[in-house]
Order: structure tokens, then sequence, then C-alpha cells
């Protein structure tokens, strides 16, 4: 049992973590480990949430902070040095550590979830020019509703999103756990498929209709215009804020056995299971000039219109609450790791450590509790699931 297991019980989210941490194979020969993987994993998270962004800031941390370390491993020879943990985390194999989070993510929020939304991210200056090497690109999946980052896929270079999706959607439908979700994903996942990979998990698609699909959207767009209104199901949905005003229009139809049956042409596009098909007109007034916006989707869900808008403000609602929180919370755009897996394996780490930051019961920013973290071991604790029994 492990110290954290023993002072803190077999069901903390720390233990949990622990335990997943324990089963990443160690690329390094044992008699040469002076600093468990374990324990390196620990460092990285506990430090990222206390407000720590590189490597000798993380190392520093590591050092005024052993004891609280030492409550839950040995850390018999203290914690590695910058140096060695850009080696170490440059070779942890970046697929069996997304799995570790998948596998976390699942044990510690087992509950199933309604809205999961799937869009990629780009940390713009991983690059390295002189080697050739585009920045990491990274596809996240994200509970809406629950905000919590279920699970990730590197884009490979010299490939796009389509290849790492159905990859990412493999890991996360394991033991039927998207069965009953309504997966949204933008218009690049548009085809057979990934609609297929979604459907065969027992989950729905709501899929964005743009450009790349013209005959679709002309389609789609041909028969909302020729609709007659008794065909069709309306919500309106009013946002204020930031200096704006928006109105969205979300108009769905479920008559559409038009989308079904056998192709008319070949490479014609048909998904499967088409149940609805999805428009939101949005009208926004700024302080200097008005907007108007388009768009389309396609599902296999029978939704409702107020059900529709509902899914199409959570997938925006990733790129605000994921996104936005990467970038200017934990500057993930300032960082420089180019080397190895170091940039891929960070990134998971900032996933780990924004499910712990929110699972805090407070209204205080992530900005602010990851610096009550860093400031307050206590406050720590408690993210991190260490609440005494």
């Amino acid at each position: 049992m492990s110290l954290a297991a023993a002072e803190f019980g077999e069901k903390s989210r720390l233990c949990a973590l622990l335990d997943h941490f324990a089963v990443i194979e160690d690329p390094r020969e044992p008699w040469r480990i002076a600093h468990p993987l374990p324990e390196v994993l620990l460092l990285v998270v506990c430090a990222t949430i206390a407000d720590c962004e590189d490597y000798e800031t993380i190392a520093a941390w590591g050092e005024q902070r052993l004891e609280f370390l030492r409550r839950f491993l040995p850390y018999y020879h203290g914690v590695p040095g910058a140096r060695w943990l850009t080696l170490l985390m440059n070779r942890i194999d970046p697929a069996l550590f997304s799995a570790c989070f998948t596998a976390w993510v699942r044990e510690v929020w087992p509950d199933r979830l309604d809205l999961i939304a799937i869009d990629g991210k780009t940390s713009r200056r991983t690059h390295n020019h002189s080697a050739g090497q585009a920045p990491l690109h990274l596809v996240s999946a994200f509970a809406t509703t629950a905000r919590l980052v279920l699970g990730q896929e590197a884009v490979e270079e010299k490939s796009n999103e389509t290849r790492a999706i159905p990859l990412l959607l493999e890991r996360l439908a394991a033991d039927g756990a998207l069965k009953g979700a309504v997966v949204t994903i933008d218009a690049i996942a548009c085809n057979a498929d990934i609609a297929a990979t979604v459907t065969d998990a027992g989950a729905d698609y709501l899929l964005a209709v743009k450009a790349n699909q013209p005959t679709l959207r002309a389609e789609i767009e041909t028969f909302f215009r020729d609709a007659p209104a008794s065909d069709l199901d309306t919500s309106i949905d009013l946002d204020k804020g930031h200096g704006r005003i928006e109105e969205r229009t979300v108009t769905v139809a479920r008559e559409v056995d038009w989308l079904r049956g056998d192709k008319r042409f070949p490479g014609e596009l048909r998904l499967p299971g088409v149940a609805t098909i999805v428009k939101v007109a949005a009208r926004t007034e700024l302080k200097d000039r008005g907007r108007f916006d388009t768009r389309y989707y396609i599902s296999s869900a029978k939704l409702s219109a107020q059900a529709a808008a509902h899914a199409v403000r959570g997938h925006w609602g990733i790129e605000n609450r994921l996104h936005w929180v990467l970038d200017v919370v934990f500057n993930e755009d300032q960082s420089r790791l180019r080397t190895d897996h170091g940039a891929k394996n960070m990134a998971v780490v900032r996933h780990f450590a924004i499910n712990l930051v929110r699972t805090a019961k407070d209204k205080k920013s992530i900005r602010l509790r990851r610096k009550l973290a860093g400031w307050d071991l206590d406050d720590l604790a408690s993210i991190l699931g260490a609440t005494p029994h």
C-alpha cells in the first residue's frame, strides 16, 4: 500500500492517480533508477497545479516542498533537477501516458457523460524549424457539461485530425464509456468513417457541415429554405455579455429520410443513422457593427431545437473552457518544449492539472486556485483529493 493510501484512503483522487502512474512502463534500466517514475509524475502534476510552468521551476518547487511530497511517496533521493526532468519526460511513451490519463478520469469520474466535444489545438512555440519539426497539434475530448478533459491524441506530422480522432474515440469508448453520449466535432470529421466510429461506440454524433462537404451543405441549405414551418422545430436563445448581444435561432428538422439510403452517385457522402439536421442562424450586435452567421449540423440523435442549441453551445465552450485556459492560465502557447516526447507528455500533465483544479468547491478562478495551491499546501492537498478521513 502506498503512503498516500495508508494516510488518505484507497478511494481518493490522489490514490487513483498514483495507481495509474505505477503501471506506466519506465524506459530506464531498473538498477539505474534513483527517481521512480511515479515520483517524477507526481512532482510535475503537483508543481503544475501550483503555478509552475517549466522544468526549472518545477524542480525548484519540488526541492522546497519535498516534505509535502514525501507524505505520498518516499522520494529517498529527493527530487530530480531540471535536466533530469527534461530527460525523463522526453522518454515516457506518450501513448501510454494518454491511456493512463483516460483510465484515471474514467475511474475518478465514472458517471455517464451527456455531451462530449472533440477539437484540436496547436501549441504554437513547440516547432523546431532547424529540424523541420511542426508544432504539436493535439486533439482533445472535453465533457462540456462536467467541464472535464477526457483524453487526448497527438496529430502526427504530415497527418491531420481525421486520423487522430478515431484513435481517441476508440480509447474513450472502452468498456462502453461513450454509450448514450452526444459527440460533437467540427467539420473536418464530417465523414462516414468517423460518424460510424461514434455510432459503433453506442453514442450519437453532431457534426458541423461546412465548405469541405459542399454537396451535403447545399442540400441542407435548400431543405431549410423550402421546408414548411410545420415540419420544423425552432428555439431562440439570447446571450448578452462582453460588449455584445447575440441572438441565436436554432432550427431542426427530423424528417430526413431523403438523406438515408443508397448513394445516388459515386463519392456522395452518406452518414450512418442520420436523424436530425440543424440550422443555427446567429445575429450579433457589437458596439460598432452587426454580424450575421449561419451554420449547419447533422446528427444521428433525434434532437429537439432546445437540445441541439445546448449541444452546439457546449461545443463552442471547449474554446474558452479548455483551449483558452491552457493558453492564458497555463501559458501553453509559450511552452518551448521541442524534443522527443516532452511537449506531448507535458500537455497531458496540464490536463491532469486542469481536471484536479476544477474539483475545488468554490467560485475562485482557475488562475487564483493555482496561486493558492502554490502558497498553501492544505489547498494543494485538497485539490489532489488528499483529504484525511
